[in-house]
């Protein structure tokens, strides 16, 4: 009895001892990592280049964790291209690390000039060469020339390779023509026709005869007069409650010129009704004053006559 007992505890050990080996990873001695070597470094140290990683040696060498450390190197931007091998345990990190900017370079801009360009632009001599930075100095050089009205400009980055992984970046830059106000349309208006309207406003359609005018460009800030411009106009017609429900300004399919479409509320048109004067100014008396005014009870609702 007694061996049977010792028999069954030695199979049920055995048995455990196979199922925790079962669940345990498993790895080989060629997947662990005995050493880490960077080739191709220049300017930066090996070991800085291994801080940006998580790869150390005597851990297991896996597929995700070579994908990882490949993921960290390339989001510092330091590097043109990574890649990693493994040998047995011997693990090579090759690298080809991004050039440095030698000179800034600006081609095309006549309209605006270098000196107002360059502040836009955040790379700088000395500096690693990263495409997100260039990227980013684009648009902030495509937002200075709509900024001047010229939303056609488009910006081309280029970079000169030079000796000792130094480069020029130069930024080609096409102007284009200043964007013209293509079309103008006004939706809600009843009383008053679309040309009445626009004959009120400061911005004007392009057309040929405008060659030498200006009032055709399209400008933001000209947009908010001429909503102002238009209650001005109503306000004078009587219309005390116009308002302006939406002003929106469009590019035309080419990325040229805009159509603006105002979406108006004219509202009711209002009358005068009884007009005094109350004054305790000696010899400017009520009687005196009131038949000064310009407008007469009946007459249409006139702000500019109130002012």
């Amino acid at each position: 009895m007694c061996g049977t007992i010792l028999g069954g505890t030695a199979v049920s050990s055995l048995a455990q001892a196979q199922e925790a080996a079962q669940a345990a990873p498993v790895v080989p001695v060629d997947d662990t990592i005995r050493s880490i070597v960077v080739d191709g470094a220049q300017r930066l140290e090996p070991t800085t280049v291994l801080s940006y990683m998580q790869l150390r040696i005597g851990q297991a060498y896996t597929q995700e964790s070579a994908d990882q450390a490949l993921k960290d190197l390339f989001e510092t931007e330091l590097f043109k291209d990574v890649s990693i091998r493994n040998d047995q345990g011997a693990v090579v990190i090759e690298i080809v690390e991004n050039p440095v900017i030698n000179r800034i370079l600006l081609e095309g801009n006549k309209r605006i000039k270098e000196d107002k360009i360059y502040p836009e632009i955040r790379l700088a001599p000395r500096q690693i060469f990263t495409r997100s930075k260039v990227r980013a100095d684009v648009a902030r050089i495509v937002e200075l020339y709509k900024r001047k009205g010229r939303f056609a400009a488009n910006v081309e980055p280029k970079m000169v390779q030079l000796d000792q992984n130094r480069v020029d970046i130069v930024f080609e830059i096409n102007e284009g023509p200043k964007s013209k106000v293509q079309q103008i349309n006004i939706i809600g208006n009843e009383e008053f026709s679309d040309g009445k309207l626009r004959g009120e406003m400061v911005t004007k359609q392009s057309r040929f005869y405008r060659f030498f005018s200006s009032s055709d460009t399209y400008d933001p800030d000209r947009l908010a007069f001429d909503q102002q411009k238009l209650r001005q106009f109503y306000l004078t017609e009587g219309y005390a409650d116009f308002r302006v429900i939406s002003a929106v300004a469009e590019l035309t399919p080419d990325k040229r010129d805009f159509i603006i479409t105002y979406v108006v509320e004219e509202g009711d048109r209002y009358k005068f009704g009884e007009v005094t004067v109350e004054s305790d100014i000696r010899d400017f008396t009520t009687e005196f004053l009131t038949p000064q005014l310009p407008m007469k009870a009946g007459d249409s609702y006139n702000a500019k006559q109130v002012e």
